[in-house]
């Protein structure tokens, strides 16, 4: 069983993210889901976003650090959206991770120093997802499966953006399905084994 940190969208912690942490814990991994927010949620993206632009986009990335320290090395370092700034960082650059689960969201691998070895990632977002789409997070995501050895990037047919928030109006539940099938086969997998 994998040991997973699951780090929350620009809206904070919210019941839904909680919720899929809980489906990946049903099948027998160990989840931390840390409050980046210390405890405050957003009604909105904007107002989420608002919060993140007061604290700082580098002030996020370092409380999902600090969440880690106490944690063992072998993780699976998950985000969605604004929480893969810190999945991506850590599973870049913090010695023996796992795997990278990143929803919503992919940056450039050059801003963390290059995709490690040996570490496998999903990506996965929605096809027409304004933010993910538009903005250029496919892109990246697609540069990270050429450059890794050991990548993937799933498409969903929609627009949403946090689409497996079950406490979101954008909640999309087919899609959520099929995402957490394909991250437990990634969290099943041996260290070092290859898709």
């Amino acid at each position: 069983m994998a040991e997973v940190v699951l780090f929350h969208h620009a809206q904070g912690l919210t019941p839904g993210v909680v919720a899929f942490a809980d489906d990946l814990r049903a099948a027998g991994h160990t989840v931390h889901t840390p409050d980046l927010f210390d405890g405050r949620t957003f009604p909105t993206l904007e107002e989420g976003m608002a919060h993140v632009e007061e604290i700082g986009f580098g002030e996020v990335v370092e409380r999902g650090t600090r969440a880690v320290e106490g944690l063992p090395a072998g993780l699976v370092y998950a985000g969605f959206s604004l929480g893969v700034l810190p999945a991506q960082k850590l599973a870049q650059t913090r010695p023996g991770a796992r795997g990278a689960l990143l929803c919503y969201s992919c940056v450039p691998s050059s801003e963390f120093g290059g995709w490690p070895a040996g570490v496998p990632v999903q990506i996965h977002g929605m096809d027409a997802d304004p933010i993910f789409v538009g903005e250029g997070d496919v892109d990246a995501a697609r540069a990270l499966v050429d450059e890794a050895e050991d990548a993937e990037l799933f498409l969903y047919p929609g627009d949403q953006h946090y689409f497996a928030d079950s406490s979101l109006p954008s909640y999309d539940p087919a899609a959520t399905r099929l995402l957490t099938e394909r991250a437990l086969v990634l969290l099943a997998r041996e260290p070092g084994t290859a898709v």
